[in-house]
């Protein structure tokens, strides 16, 4: 392995800093509804912050496999959009000091990274380092949102609604760097949301608020959700009159709902996490006749 501080170019503002709690939300992997990213960027935006370090994005990203975007103005190349992941330390309401990590996924070196940012861990005092990013599921836009919560170690991250039983799954910088801070004895938390699955191509920042509340109860912090829950709002109304204007449509959601609520009662759980045979569509049905009629309804509402 390369030396992994050679990763990263720390500012002079890293100087002096300590923060209890590190947040990551790398995009690149599953984001439904852009939850992940856009809670990133609301707390960069709402809230001060300055920059720590920047890794090297020739040592990490494999730019032909995801290309990053130029802008070519009548004659010539006018900018590029550099991929950038980045530290920034980040001041919550009540002035307490979080760091947030940002950026797109890593395709290179993961180990490498890995162990950069559990150097970072140590060098700026971090307790706690929590991930987010959230996952499509057969689920209504007309029911709670499901939190998924994993940990380190028993007790750390809150209860909430956990898979049944042992499953595989695609690997993530995110996971791995969960597995590689609790294998050195850091505590690491993260927390996924439950998108419906007709909605993971739009943004849906109703979800990326449930994903600031989650992240600020776990870690004692006091972070702003007004914005998103305005947007969560204005999408929300464009998607019912989307759906209302279709009988058909219509008909589909009341199926999801029913099939929601009669896995969640059964179980007395608050989210759907396994398909049950209740006579109903199959999830996968239902989505995909949602899917196919808000796609064909996007310039007056959300973009799916």
């Amino acid at each position: 392995m390369l030396d992994p501080d050679a990763l990263y170019t720390p500012t002079d503002a890293a100087d002096g800093v300590t923060a209890p709690v590190l947040l990551h939300a790398l995009s690149g992997f599953i984001d439904a509804g852009s939850a992940g990213r856009i809670a990133a960027d609301h707390l960069l935006s709402t809230l001060e912050n300055e920059l720590l370090a920047s890794f090297d994005p020739d040592q990490l990203v494999d730019y032909r496999s995801r290309r990053p975007v130029m802008v070519y103005d009548k004659d010539h190349y006018e900018s590029y959009a550099t991929p950038l992941v980045q530290l920034h330390a980040v001041t919550d309401l009540q002035g307490q000091t979080f760091l947030l990590l940002t950026g797109p996924e890593p395709d290179l070196q993961w180990e490498g990274f890995v162990s950069a940012v559990r150097g970072l861990v140590q060098r700026f005092g971090v307790q706690t380092t929590i991930g987010i990013h959230a996952i499509p599921m057969a689920v209504p836009h007309t029911r709670p949102i499901g939190v998924l919560s994993h940990g380190t170690r028993e007790g750390l991250a809150p209860q909430r609604q956990s898979w049944v039983g042992t499953v595989q799954i695609p690997a993530s910088v995110a996971a791995l760097l969960e597995l590689r801070l609790g294998e050195a004895g850091h505590d690491a938390m993260g927390f996924v949301v439950q998108v419906p699955h007709y909605l993971a191509d739009a943004e849906y920042p109703e979800a990326a608020a449930v994903l600031v509340d989650n992240v600020g109860e776990s870690a004692g912090l006091t972070l702003p959700t007004g914005a998103l829950l305005t947007s969560a709002e204005q999408t929300r109304l464009a998607i019912t009159e989307q759906v209302a204007a279709s009988d058909e449509v219509s008909r589909v959601v009341q199926a999801l709902e029913q099939q929601y609520d009669a896995y969640v009662g059964a179980r007395g759980r608050t989210s759907l996490m396994a398909a049950d045979d209740t006579g109903l569509p199959s999830a996968d049905e239902l989505g995909a006749e949602v899917e196919r009629f808000l796609a064909g309804n996007t310039p007056d509402g959300p973009t799916v």
